[in-house]
């Protein structure tokens, strides 16, 4: 069986990355989204093990020190974190795997493996970016500052990734990223692997000569 494919998409807050890789999970087979590990207190309508396998400080550090995560960050004194073991099983039954993390936890996962493709999504403008946060709705004019200033901090990491998705235009930016994981299905090492069988049958007679 071909092993998956490691997808890391990043993007500052308000650039549309959830929507994005929601829209694409549900319009192909054999791709998900890693759930993370986190301390932080399970919201209302949350479920364990769907949106985060909610977990408790305690055993979070001891996953530290176990060498568990692919990748870990402290965000708000809570703990975030990527099981290492639970990607490492879907990728070896075949199934494409997406980690959405910051360009930090990026640069954990890309050490260890080097192979993982990784995507940066980036808004139009600042100006429209600072339009989706306040149109949220939910921040106060100061949050959306700070959240501003630390999208600048995000976006200037965009080099170290290898594609960049622009979302101006939702549907564009959305058929740009699901080309990006087709093709990488359609390489000739991922074709060779899923239809080993049919490239010998094709191959089984030589052609005659006359």
């Amino acid at each position: 069986m071909s092993q998956g494919t490691l997808f890391i998409v990043s993007a500052p807050s308000g650039a549309g990355k959830t929507s994005l890789v929601r829209e694409l999970i549900e319009s192909l087979d054999g791709i998900q989204v890693s759930v993370s590990h986190t301390t932080r207190v399970k919201r209302d309508g949350e479920v364990d093990s769907v949106n985060y396998h909610f977990t408790t400080v305690a055993d979070f550090e001891a996953m530290i020190k176990r060498g568990d995560f692919f990748e870990y960050a402290k965000v708000f004194d809570n703990y975030y974190g990527t099981s290492r073991e639970a990607v490492q099983t879907l990728l070896k039954a075949g199934q494409d795997v997406i980690l959405e993390i910051d360009w930090q936890g990026a640069q954990q996962v890309r050490e260890q493996m080097p192979e993982a493709v990784s995507i940066f999504i980036l808004p139009p403008s600042l100006g429209e970016l600072e339009h989706r946060l306040a149109n949220r709705g939910t921040d106060e004019h100061a949050v959306i500052a700070r959240r501003m200033r630390d999208a600048v901090s995000e976006m200037s990491h965009f080099n170290e990734y290898d594609y960049l998705v622009i979302n101006d235009d939702f549907t564009t930016a959305f058929q740009e990223l699901q080309s990006l994981v087709i093709s990488r299905r359609l390489t000739l090492t991922k074709v060779s692997e899923r239809h080993a069988p049919l490239l010998d049958a094709l191959l089984s007679q030589a052609p005659s000569v006359e």
